[in-house]
């Protein structure tokens, strides 16, 4: 099993980002956009708790994009909710230009239905993942539960909020973090893993239907003791609301933060050179400070050490070099009768739609 140490020296590709302000792009993009002046929308279909970065990022690129071709207004619309819920949106006929998830699966859905490009984790630096996070939880100010790690969150007397992990990356994440944890303290025991994950799931009041609407029932409704969440989510939690407390567990997962063109719609449109600048843009010094302000950690590891007070030193495990690729995670763990489904019986916790 593999561990990585946050904050992560995650190597960017030898590419050199130059693409995104040179002269070839600029005649690049012109030639794939289908005209050289005019207007070119794009739709990024995206994860909710992603909403707000998107909400900054898109006139940061608006404006970069106007400086290296003047001649193209670019407009760019969000759409948001529980990660998988989106791609399927995409694969049942939403066209997106983008898609920028929160986990693998949901673009590896789109590749194998030809909308995305094969090889798309090769045409982007760092495996196409920009950013990272990854999973903590968030409790009343002042930790009156006592919650210290993992182990914590089985015990009785606990309320637990989630995301719904048949639903959602969000979910999906904190679920196999608590799996990966149980495996890692019981020495790959799983008969006693899952007796750990059983309690926990026992304990969940709601499980919502992504990580934002979980974020709601938390903060604003007051629902519950303990938040499963993103990292970055529960900082922008901390900033907004003040009066929680964010606990950083001892053992947990890294969370990838994956994009990629949705070839199939922009080659209609006509937006691909705008669609792959647009992500490109992401790797830029500009794109990276601002995943920093929504404690979102960099893949550039410059930037990352630069802001290493904001990111706490964890011990981590990626999910494919625990649970194999996402297709097997998917299969064992998500599908109908899968790993999760046996053990969330007896959970009494309500699930939203």
């Amino acid at each position: 099993m593999k561990t990585a140490l946050l904050p992560l020296s995650l190597t960017l590709s030898a590419l050199v980002l130059t693409a995104c302000g040179g002269d070839n792009q600029t005649a690049d993009n012109k030639a794939t956009t289908g005209n050289t002046s005019g207007q070119v929308e794009l739709l990024n279909v995206s994860y909710d708790v992603a909403r707000d970065f998107y909400k900054d990022y898109n006139p940061i690129f608006i404006k970069h994009y106007q400086s290296v071709s003047p001649d193209i207004k670019v407009n760019i619309k969000q759409s948001h909710g529980g990660s998988s819920k989106q791609a399927l949106s995409v694969k049942n006929g939403l066209e997106a230009d983008v898609v920028t998830m929160n986990q693998g699966s949901d673009v590896e859905l789109l590749a194998e239905g030809q909308l995305v490009d094969g090889k798309w984790r090769q045409n982007l630096p760092n495996n196409a993942i920009p950013f990272t996070s990854t999973i903590v939880f968030i409790v009343r100010d002042g930790n009156p539960k006592g919650v210290k790690d993992w182990a914590d969150l089985a015990t009785d007397g606990k309320e637990i909020i989630i995301a719904n992990p048949k639903t959602s990356g969000n979910g999906r994440y904190a679920f196999l973090g608590a799996y990966g944890y149980g495996l890692h303290t019981f020495n790959k025991d799983e008969a006693k893993t899952h007796e750990f994950v059983k309690g926990l799931l026992g304990n969940v009041k709601v499980f919502e239907n992504g990580g934002r609407a979980a974020t709601t029932t938390f903060a604003q409704r007051q629902i519950g003791d303990v938040l499963i969440t993103f990292e970055n989510e529960a900082n922008v939690i901390k900033e907004k609301f003040g009066n929680i407390q964010i606990i950083y567990p001892s053992y947990t997962i890294n969370a990838e933060n994956p994009v990629a063109v949705v070839g199939a719609v922009s080659a209609k449109k006509g937006t691909t050179g705008v669609a792959k600048a647009y992500l490109e843009y992401l790797y830029s010094d500009e794109g990276q400070e601002l995943a920093v302000k929504y404690f979102l950690r960099p893949s550039n590891p410059d930037i990352l050490a630069k802001h290493a007070d904001k990111f706490p030193q964890m011990q981590t495990f990626f999910p494919n070099d625990v649970f194999g690729d996402w297709q097997s995670i998917m299969t064992t763990y998500f599908k109908e009768g899968g790993v999760y489904d046996t053990l969330a019986v007896g959970a009494t916790g309500q699930v939203s739609q």
